[in-house]
């Protein structure tokens, strides 16, 4: 089937940072003809790292696209950061990849965010590639990196960068028919191709290719190969219009562009097409459509399925949005572990700082921008120093302010320990609404969820779920530290509303308060990021790194040789890890592997010191209040959380 019929087909390149991703893709677009002259890294001169800031720094920071053709079929090749501070960037792109391609150094192997990425495509079930990048540097030792990603990764890694005997029988490893095949010596290969092809797409193959990228070695037996094994699908242009949203930019001028993939049907300008806004459906017109080329953009009447391409008009989708037919919205595992308080000039008035940050959180919604009124603060959350660094230059390239940023805190949450009752009345005059919940603990990393043991003969279902609305439409704080509630779920048991004057809102104050009531009484937990850990060095040095991981409240299990080296694996709280890395490569002379994945929240191993440094006032957090309002002759007035039970109107 050829090109004209066939889908666009979005090729992602990923890697932990330095691997040498971004020359990779310099090569394949100059390999397709998609530019005219290969840029270098070190130069500055790259076509899809053409930020300022990514010149700067060698890196790459933000997700970019460029199309190529090979033999009449179309693809798109989707580059995304290898930098761990950025990873929701690269989450975010790998969403809409049809298929990943895991670029991995034959000098350093493995690397922290290698692991991270091969978890995520595997999560996603994106067929994968593997390019072993850097076979010309001294030290590389491909065959044993190989060794080692069959080992950690997948036995059916495979490598078929030269079509030897090896080969052949690798493959008939992975599959009974092409082992009979293989056996009968009738494996040729048009019969393996056609084979291979069905088992990558369903992960059962995950071939692998060697080179230099920037020696241009071993590129176009990689793109002949992938060209050979991914499957094409027919283009089908008459189902309702579906897309996801992928990112959000703004060009210099201030226009939002929204970046999408066309998962079925097909878009053209003008229309309409719609999207959940607060959770409700809602409709927005796309004024033009764009085909991404780098920074270039080229106007299209029409997009198609497979498409990624550039949006204007829809001035509320965020990153995550499926639109049109389908509606909802995609949750990432990307997770910040930090939080800072910006500090902006004082000629700037915090409105004008908060629009700012704003902006920049619709293109990375991680940041969770808060202003804390209390305090008069500006807060975002962030993944690492690295992204501040960048923030900085960012706010200062477009909105021309100076911004430094205070200490990175740990991200912090907070649960029970045991069920409670929580109590919430909100009557002020003219105004009526009475909630009782109960607060039970639930299981790590479930969340906020909702039931109702509420009769609706008791209270109206509307005003039920009015209350669940409630529950899930802010981040309740916790006691201790003031920071998010978490696995906790919350259950209507009883509720009043009054004919007369029950009005919008009041339900919510009465749900916040009936919340918060009840974390005032409950045992409360301090939970802390916790980081999976694996660490790999040379026999000599394990005792060090044992003592070292000890001594930063870290859980692990026995030493076990890996070739010439010794690994060892656990976890550890985040907040005792963070600087591990620079202190780990010093002393390895950066010939060790150190890996830190977030591995979900546990209880803290220092809540007292933490509590202590944070010093919040529940008292004073009148945003969060577990007092109610009572009504008496005519007037409203306050009841503390500790006599609210003895006033409630409800049995």
């Amino acid at each position: 089937m050829d090109g004209d019929c066939t889908r666009n087909i979005t090729i992602g390149l990923l890697a932990h940072v330095d691997a040498g991703k971004t020359t990779f893709a310099e090569q394949i677009l100059y390999h397709t003809g998609s530019i005219r002259q290969r840029g270098r890294v070190d130069h500055g001169d790259t076509f899809l790292d053409s930020h300022a800031i990514e010149k700067e720094r060698g890196i790459t920071v933000f997700s970019e696209q460029a199309t190529f053709q090979i033999q009449g079929s179309s693809y798109t090749l989707l580059d995304t950061p290898g930098h761990v501070d950025f990873s929701s960037e690269m989450e975010r792109a790998l969403r809409v990849m049809d298929y990943g391609v895991i670029i991995v150094s034959a000098a350093e192997g493995i690397q922290g965010h290698t692991e991270t990425v091969w978890r995520l495509l595997r999560a996603h079930h994106i067929p994968t590639f593997f390019f072993l990048n850097k076979t010309d540097r001294e030290g590389a030792q491909p065959r044993q990196v190989l060794e080692t990603l069959r080992q950690r990764f997948s036995a059916a890694i495979c490598d078929i960068s030269k079509q030897s005997e090896d080969t052949a029988e690798a493959l008939a490893e992975l599959d009974e028919q092409l082992m009979d095949a293989y056996c009968a010596g009738n494996l040729n290969p048009t019969m393996w191709q056609a084979k291979a092809q069905k088992m990558v797409a369903e992960e059962r193959l995950f071939p692998l290719f060697r080179g230099s990228a920037l020696r241009d070695e071993g590129v176009d037996a990689f793109l002949q190969g992938v060209h050979t094994l991914v499957q094409r699908q027919p283009m089908e242009t008459d189902k309702p219009f579906c897309a996801e949203v992928y990112q959000v930019r703004h060009q210099p001028q201030g226009e939002r562009l929204v970046c999408l993939k066309v998962l079925e049907g097909s878009l053209s300008a003008k229309e309409q097409v719609a999207y959940l806004s607060g959770g409700v459906r809602a409709e927005g017109k796309v004024n033009s459509i764009y085909q991404c080329q780098g920074k270039k953009l080229t106007p299209l009447e029409r997009a198609l399925p497979g498409m990624l391409c550039a949006v204007t008009g829809l001035s509320e989708v965020r990153p995550g949005d499926l639109i049109g037919a389908k509606l909802g919205h995609a949750e990432y595992q990307s997770v910040p572990l930090l939080q800072t308080k910006v500090l902006f000039p004082p000629e700037i008035a915090p409105q004008t700082a908060l629009g700012q940050f704003r902006q920049l959180a619709e293109e990375e919604p991680l940041l969770d921008v808060e202003w804390n009124d209390m305090l008069q603060e500006l807060h975002i959350k962030v993944m690492g120093t690295v992204q501040l660094e960048v923030l900085q230059e960012l706010v200062q390239e477009r909105f021309g302010m100076a911004v430094e940023f205070g200490p990175c805190e740990v991200l912090y949450q907070e649960t029970i320990a045991a069920p409670v009752m929580g109590y919430g009345h909100f009557e002020p005059l003219r105004h009526y609404a009475e909630v009782h919940v109960r607060l039970e603990p639930e299981a790590r990393g479930s969340g906020i969820t909702f039931a109702s043991e509420c009769s609706l003969e008791v209270l109206d279902k509307a005003y039920q779920h009015l209350v669940q609305q409630h529950v899930f439409e802010k981040t309740h704080k916790g006691v201790l530290l003031g920071m998010p509630l978490t696995d906790v779920k919350i259950v209507l048991v009883n509720g009043r509303a009054h004919l007369k004057h029950t009005e919008g809102g009041d339900f919510r104050e009465a749900t916040y308060r009936a919340i918060r009531q009840g974390l005032e009484q409950a045992q409360s937990v301090v939970l802390e990021p916790v980081y999976a850990v694996t660490a790999e060095v040379e026999a000599e040095q394990i005792g060090r790194v044992m003592s070292e991981l000890e001594q930063r409240h870290c859980t692990f299990s026995a030493p076990e040789p890996v070739g010439e080296r010794i690994r060892v694996q656990g976890s550890g709280p985040a907040a005792c890890l963070m600087d591990y890395p620079a202190e780990f490569a010093a002393f390895t002379k950066g010939k060790g592997m150190l890996g830190l994945r977030f591995d979900g929240y546990r209880p803290c191993h220092n809540t007292a010191e933490v509590i202590e440094k944070i010093g919040y006032d529940r008292t004073r957090d009148m945003e969060n209040t577990s007092s109610s309002v009572f009504c008496k002759k005519g007037a409203g007035f306050e009841v503390k959380w500790d006599q609210v039970p003895h006033m409630i109107h409800c049995k």
